[in-house]
């Protein structure tokens, strides 16, 4: 039976890179908008402040969100809200939940904001920026920028590029066109491996860049273990610092933990704004599923009818019981 691949991680990969380097990310993305930041000046995350604003609709799937406080080269200080959006699929509720987004934030700290959007689906029409609504001579809404990662596909210096989200973009788009097949995947993600060895970056760059790739390009554990071989290989051929030392097993247990409980938690809330507050025994079963069942469960939820209509769905790599 062939081996199943894991779900793609985008989240936590993203969010690393943005904290990482956020100035190299405005400037492949937002190029025009960057030019109006003053870099002399650090910027400021405030992901505390954002985590401490309640959502009730917020999204569904992961999503790597930002809240960085930026000066500006006119000598105001703003906030800017990086809204990177990573859903395979089309959502028409995004740019209204844009608009909560900012209208929540700017009510709590009183600071205009500026929403950014990176979409990151598969889907080349769609590219919503704006969500306004007029009656009776009232006109309320909101037009923020955006930037599609599909437009960067057919980029030729990607791969040559300095800037490294030059090579996130690449494992993003890579992982996608892969479309589950561990092998095609595997292929992707040592080339793009091997192209990371290519840049003069410093070595703090190369380890994000490299846990990145990694987390991301998840492959089922036969080519992940042909995967660390091949670095290691990688290693004594250009006497390199071992790539193996830089994310443990332990670590490596450690995020696949930290996605299940996210998933499972994003899973929960599906349920209760479908079907109300689940059950003890609901909350268990989740926190006891692996994340190939939670993903298929979330798939689930979008068409059951009924919460044991969710669970009778069964992920590719086993089966569950149903119940509440």
């Amino acid at each position: 039976m062939p081996a199943t691949t894991p779900p793609a991680r985008y989240d936590l990969p993203w969010k690393a890179a943005l904290t990482h380097a956020f100035r190299a990310f405005m400037v492949f993305f937002f190029g025009e908008l960057c030019v109006q930041i003053d870099w002399s000046k650090r910027p400021r995350f405030r992901d505390k402040e954002l985590a401490g604003i309640m959502l009730g609709d917020a999204p569904d799937a992961m999503v790597a969100d930002k809240l960085v406080e930026l000066s500006l080269r006119d000598g105001r200080v703003q906030w800017v809200l990086v809204h990177v959006e990573i859903q395979t699929q089309r959502d028409t509720s995004l740019a209204r939940r844009v608009l909560d987004y900012n209208y929540r934030i700017f009510q709590q700290y009183k600071q205009p904001v500026a929403s950014l959007v990176l979409l990151a689906d598969d889907d080349p029409d769609w590219r919503p920026n704006a969500f306004h609504n007029q009656l009776l001579g009232t006109k309320m809404g909101i037009s923020f920028a955006t930037a599609k990662l599909l437009d960067y596909a057919s980029r030729e210096d990607l791969e040559s590029s300095q800037n490294p989200f030059a090579l996130v973009t690449l494992a993003h788009l890579r992982t996608q066109q892969a479309h589950h097949d561990p092998d095609q995947l595997y292929a992707a993600k040592w080339h793009l491996t091997k192209l990371l060895y290519q840049h003069r970056w410093s070595k703090a760059r190369i380890i994000i860049l490299f846990k990145v790739i990694n987390w991301m390009m998840a492959l089922p554990e036969t080519q992940q273990k042909h995967f660390w071989q091949a670095a290691a290989q990688l290693k004594k051929e250009r006497k390199m610092t071992d790539p193996m030392k830089w994310i443990t097993p332990l670590e490596e247990m450690f995020i696949d933990e930290g996605m299940q409980k996210g998933a499972a938690a994003i899973l929960e809330r599906q349920l209760t704004r479908r079907f109300g507050p689940v059950s003890k025994t609901t909350q268990k079963k989740l926190a006891k599923a692996s994340l190939a069942q939670l993903t298929a469960w979330s798939d689930a939820v979008l068409d059951a009818t009924s919460l044991t209509q969710v669970f009778r769905t069964q992920s590719a790599a086993g089966s569950s019981s149903s119940g509440r």
